[in-house]
């Protein structure tokens, strides 16, 4: 499953690259909001790991708010610059910062490219289940999620794709080139979960209890998972259902689906849970379901199977890419299936021993320094950057 090696970027790159002093700059707004999220933690853990390669470029990372102390590695390779501007960050004081004093090029992990890029720019784009799902989006999302997107694919030198569903995705949607657009699979660090089966079990969680982690907005599908815990109302192990996460948009209908089938004493509501919270959060759920619509790439995946729990999950989007033979999988809409994959969990104690081995398994083919690694050679083709560039 490891990405392949970045492919030559014809479209954005000569064959002569330059090897003169090279500074790279970062979009890093995203990784000093509060409570971070998926594609937030992806601009950060990767930004990290670009920090401590070997070689002798400079990053030069632009914030919208002053980063924690220790956010970040110290080094002596990294320059940062806060753009203090409440409003149009991204298309005023971006862009105004990379006219003035231009870097080699921008690299963008969790945002949009300017309106106005004075140097080549490279983004990650990360999810387009607004086009798959579009019903599961509030119609001011689509908008957005649609112009930005399209903006990328018109105007970036280059595109990193999370998965090959996005990549997939980018080409059937928005016209890209497969030459444009390189996938480059993200890392996990499952440090923080290594002694997750001997915490404690967070209060007033029930003994046996299936796990959803993620906002709760109609692309995780959370009515079904519901409706697949009605059918199971009978069953003698009597599963509960823990859904971590914050309220989204049209998030009211899912607090009200439970009322309305009588699961409100058998469905907890977390809100949002702190990151040191989660390892046991995970390690006594029964298992964890994930059975969303469509996901760009699923970290809660590799995140459960950090912590010795069995994963069942849809096929949407990238989610049988991250999963692999590691998981159970069923079709989106099928709730039948779902119900099927569930009571296997509940009533096979060898599957879910075996299913919490083959994780353990999987996660390692999704490191960080790997990610670093091919994103860089992304951004020096891209560029056109000499791997031995000599800092300035």
């Amino acid at each position: 499953m490891a990405a392949a090696a970045p492919p030559a970027l014809s479209s954005c790159a000569t064959d002569t690259m330059s090897t003169a002093p090279a500074v790279i700059g970062v979009d890093a707004s995203r990784i000093t909001v509060a409570n971070r999220t998926g594609t937030e933690n992806y601009a950060l853990h990767l930004l990290r790991h670009l920090l401590q390669l070997p070689g002798q470029h400079q990053w030069r990372l632009y914030f919208r708010d002053a980063p924690q102390p220790n956010l970040l590695p110290a080094t002596t390779n990294m320059q940062q610059r806060v753009l203090a501007l409440p409003r149009l960050w991204t298309h005023a004081a971006l862009a105004s910062a990379l006219w003035r004093d231009p870097p080699a090029g921008v690299f963008i992990p969790a945002h949009v490219r300017p309106l106005f890029c004075a140097v080549p720019a490279v983004v990650t784009v990360h999810d387009l289940g607004f086009r798959r799902f579009p019903a599961a989006h509030s119609a001011a999302q689509r908008l957005y999620l649609n112009w930005s997107t399209r903006h990328n694919v018109r105007h970036a030198t280059h595109l990193i794709a999370d998965s090959q569903a996005t990549q997939r995705d980018l080409l059937e949607y928005y016209g890209a080139t497969a030459e444009r657009v390189t996938v480059v699979y993200p890392g996990f660090d499952a440090v923080p979960f290594a002694n997750a089966q001997r915490s404690a079990r967070l209060p007033g969680l029930p003994a046996n209890y299936l796990l959803h982690v993620g906002t709760l907005q109609p692309r995780k599908n959370l009515l079904r998972l519901m409706d697949a815990l009605a059918a199971l109302r009978a069953h003698p192990s009597q599963p509960a259902l823990v859904l971590a996460g914050r309220s989204g948009w049209l998030s009211a209908p899912i607090q009200q689906h439970a009322a309305a089938l009588g699961l409100g004493a058998r469905i907890h509501f977390l809100d949002y849970v702190p990151e040191a919270d989660l390892p046991a959060l995970y390690a006594h759920a029964t298992a964890c379901v994930l059975p969303s619509l469509y996901e760009g790439f699923g970290f809660t995946v590799l995140e459960a199977m950090a912590c010795g729990t069995p994963v069942i999950c849809s096929t949407g989007g990238s989610l049988p890419e991250v999963a692999g033979g590691a998981a159970l999988h069923f079709e989106a809409t099928d709730t039948a299936a779902l119900v099927h994959a569930i009571t296997r969990i509940l009533e096979d104690a060898p599957l879910r021993a075996q299913l919490a081995a083959l994780g353990a398994q999987q996660l390692r083919r999704f490191t960080w320094e790997q990610c670093a690694a091919q994103t860089l050679a992304v951004l020096e083709r891209a560029f056109q950057l000499s791997p031995a560039a000599t800092a300035r």
